[in-house]
């Protein structure tokens, strides 16, 4: 299975959850009720619907007969999409050290043909060295043994193999300036990161800008978050919102516009990718 097969199937559940929801709406059927047909709880099925866990054919089955769907067509159409939603992603090998709620945006961000982000604390996941990864989660994983260690670093150097991939997606990156400052790993390790981004910069598919020190207060006042867009129609816009033990995953349409709108701003307040890179070699040559 190929990268680009597993990070579909994520989006194919998100497509299936949605379109039960719409059906289930449509015949004015509660959650419960839907939940009771399939011997099933309420919640199970506002999972389904945020296409957050697997699909039984047997439910799927249950729950389009309950929704008035008979035309033979489209519940094969459906069940079908259900089969394909089911397939096991790239990450899985990695639910050691991978949480539940993160599996759902490593399936995203690979699926994405857009992504925007902001970040302030730290380099984005998809622009650390080895060396600098190693360091971000030995600082935020202390209790983490080695091999533990390894392994979410491995995660994340395998994350990073989607920016140089055939279906690599446009990559717009707003780095805030103390992300750039603040050191993690030494100075040799915030050299060899310096000289990655400067590198990565100049990548086709990539934009990177910083958000400098000088500018002051500014459009990414409520902190870091990411805007991912998708290939497929039917698919919407989604925020991504990190959290400390969970995630936010925003799609309603005047949500996700508010942060469109932050995006524009940092965009047009930040440095050029030019003056980017300019300050990128200040900062290389102070260390």
């Amino acid at each position: 299975m190929t990268a680009s097969e597993s990070s579909g199937s994520v989006v194919r559940r998100i497509l299936l959850g949605s379109q039960l929801r719409r059906l289930r709406e449509a015949r004015g059927i509660t959650r419960e009720a839907a939940g009771y047909s399939i011997r099933a709880s309420e919640s199970k099925i506002s999972r389904m619907e945020l296409g957050r866990v697997s699909f039984k054919a047997r439910d799927i089955e249950d729950l389009l007969t309950l929704y008035g769907v008979t035309e033979e067509a489209e519940r094969a159409a459906l069940l079908g999409l259900a089969r394909e939603a089911n397939l096991t992603g790239w990450w899985h090998s990695y639910g050691d050290v991978l949480p539940g709620w993160f599996q759902t945006y490593v399936g995203l961000e690979g699926a994405a043909s857009h992504l925007a982000v902001y970040e302030v604390q730290f380099i984005h996941g998809l622009l650390q060295t080895e060396g600098y990864a190693h360091a971000v989660v030995t600082r935020g994983q202390p209790q983490a043994c080695e091999s533990e260690v390894e392994r979410r670093v491995a995660l994340r150097l395998e994350r990073q193999k989607l920016l140089v991939s055939e279906r690599a997606p446009a990559f717009h990156v707003v780095l805030d300036e103390a992300a750039l400052r603040r050191p993690y790993g030494g100075s040799e390790v915030m050299r060899a990161q310096l000289r990655h981004l400067l590198s990565v910069s100049e990548a086709p598919n990539v934009t990177l800008q910083v958000m400098p020190f000088a500018f002051g207060g500014h459009a990414g006042e409520s902190g870091a978050f990411t805007l991912l867009r998708f290939p497929e129609s039917d698919l919407p816009d989604i925020v991504y919102l990190e959290q400390l033990t969970s995630a936010l995953y925003l799609d309603k349409p005047d949500e996700v516009g508010q942060y469109e709108r932050a995006l524009e701003r940092l965009g047009a307040d930040s440095l050029s990718p030019e003056k980017s890179r300019d300050l990128l070699g200040e900062l290389l040559r102070e260390l």
